[in-house]
């Protein structure tokens, strides 16, 4: 009994300096301290117009420079079979999902998708897809302009879990942004959970996440439970069997 509370206590210790960490002052430094280093210098990039895709921050990862999907797979090693044309990639439907040939962690990644036009089916069939961070956390991509389905399941919902707060979809065909924050799980050596996912998106410039705290990977009709991983593991794009498109996809890992 005396071990065990020991272990709670001390996993309790490792998940509280985990969340502090990310909120308290520095103690290292005096407040305006000159000697104090000074963050980096970057190019924070350009937006994307309807008409084309902005230029990614200097210090990101470009997932998909509107050329080609040599950063993308599919789960079993080979190259990734969806369309690329005009600046953008397209599901081909029954090709599978892809995923990034690297693997990422805590970060900061921005997706461009037009559903497709004109609009075709209802609820969940139309326009499906769906952005998985570590390929586990889905942040769903479907068609929810003037469209109805469950709430957890509508776009820029964490699946099965969080309801966006608003709907901020733009019509079929139009460009849309998804910019989110992701911070994964992380497990002691035993395999304990010590700190949940947490993500928070804007949705076309709107917040529609505010840091939500993730039960574990999201499913469908299903709530699993966090099982021990690495920190980090490709990000998935799914193939729901709808023609979506993609461009100007970036990641900035958060260190």
């Amino acid at each position: 009994m005396k071990k065990t509370v020991v272990m709670l206590c001390f996993s309790l210790f490792a998940f509280a300096t985990l969340s502090l960490a990310q909120t308290q002052v520095d103690p290292k430094w005096q407040i305006h301290d000159l000697n104090r280093p000074v963050p980096a210098v970057i190019e924070p990039g350009t937006a994307s117009t309807q008409d084309a895709a902005g230029r990614a921050p200097s210090d990101a990862v470009v997932l998909f420079d509107g050329k080609d999907l040599s950063k993308w797979q599919h789960k079993d090693g080979t190259p990734a079979k969806w369309k690329v044309e005009n600046g953008y990639f397209e599901v081909v439907p029954k090709a599978g999902y892809i995923y990034t040939r690297e693997a990422f962690g805590d970060c900061q990644l921005h997706v461009e998708f037009a559903e497709p036009q004109p609009a075709k089916g209802q609820d969940q069939d139309r326009g499906n897809s769906g952005v998985f961070l570590h390929g586990l956390y889905e942040v769903q991509v479907l068609d929810s302009y003037q469209s109805k389905t469950y709430a957890d399941g509508q776009a820029s919902a964490i699946y099965g879990q969080f309801p966006p707060l608003v709907n901020a979809s733009r019509a079929p065909a139009q460009w849309q942004t998804y910019d989110i924050i992701f911070h994964g799980p992380r497990f002691d050596a035993s395999g304990k959970l010590l700190r949940p996912a947490r993500i928070t998106a804007f949705h076309n410039g709107v917040l529609v996440q505010d840091n939500v705290e993730l039960t574990g990977p999201t499913g469908h009709h299903v709530r699993p439970p966090y099982t021990a991983g690495p920190e980090k593991l490709p990000l998935a794009l799914q193939d729901h069997n709808h023609p979506v498109r993609y461009r100007n996809i970036w990641l900035r890992e958060l260190k």
